[in-house]
């Protein structure tokens, strides 16, 4: 059974493995519809070296019952907000597609604050300044359906099923209407170092695209290729937690290329 810890009471955090002890601590954004469980792998197979906890946008699991965010904007302050109680040693992101744009935006926050991350993992999701037009969030139902499918996030059998369909709709859309709408300058940087990664048959982020991550930070950038399409970490856990498990204990200093 997937349990949480949840020492503030803010239903915008989850801990699946606490560690309290640890002198590191990793800040998970989820996807477009996805929910704190989606990182319950990573945070296990990461287990002893840094305290995990993950976001938990409304709209979806135990937060069903309240209206999705529709602005990455308010996103990133609500989220930036619940994360304070967490920033007592340092943080580091870890976003997955839409997430990486809500990491790098609350990123921004906390540098506005004073002292921002000390390294951003931008996953899956093209520069942020980098347009492409998409339009999934007009979509009706089934169009909505077909994207999921197409980038293979979600066991087919799920999307399959009305009664789930029709739960995780309302939490899609709100995602997408979000991600979609975004729009960052190409002088809307940060100061945190920066590491993208992308799977190498990607559907929605060519390596090029990834590596446009580098304009948006004035630290060191570095970009990892991964095998796998837009959900490549499902298959790639043991390899990715062994680069964040590398950062995280300062074993791996980031290349600027």
């Amino acid at each position: 059974m997937v349990t949480t810890a949840c020492p503030t009471g803010d239903p915008w955090v989850r801990r699946f493995h606490p560690a309290p002890d640890a002198s590191a601590r990793l800040v998970c954004f989820p996807h477009a519809g996805g929910s704190a469980t989606f990182y319950f792998p990573l945070s296990a197979a990461l287990r002893g070296t840094a305290d995990v906890v993950a976001v938990q946008y409304p709209g979806r699991q135990d937060r069903h019952a309240e209206k999705g965010i529709e602005t990455i904007a308010e996103l990133a302050d609500r989220a930036h907000e619940a994360l304070q109680p967490y920033a007592d040693r340092p943080l580091t992101f870890f976003g997955h597609s839409m997430g990486s744009i809500v990491a790098f935006e609350v990123a921004r926050r906390f540098e506005r604050d004073g002292e921002g991350p000390v390294h951003l993992f931008a996953s899956a999701r093209r520069a942020p300044s980098a347009y492409a037009g998409e339009n999934v969030h007009q979509r009706d139902d089934d169009g909505i359906i077909a994207e999921m499918r197409r980038l293979s996030g979600t066991d087919a059998r799920l999307l399959d099923d009305e009664e789930i369909v029709r739960m995780i709709l309302p939490a899609l859309r709100s995602d997408y209407t979000a991600v979609e709408t975004y729009r960052a300058t190409p002088s809307t940087v940060i100061s945190t170092p920066i590491t993208a990664l992308t799977g190498d048959t990607d559907p929605r982020v060519t390596p090029e695209e990834a590596h446009a991550w580098r304009a948006h930070t004035t630290g060191t950038f570095d970009l990892r290729i991964f095998s796998g399409g837009h959900f490549y970490l499902s298959e790639q856990i043991p390899e990715l937690a062994d680069l964040l498990r590398a950062r995280l204990t300062g074993e791996d200093p980031a290349a600027v290329r």
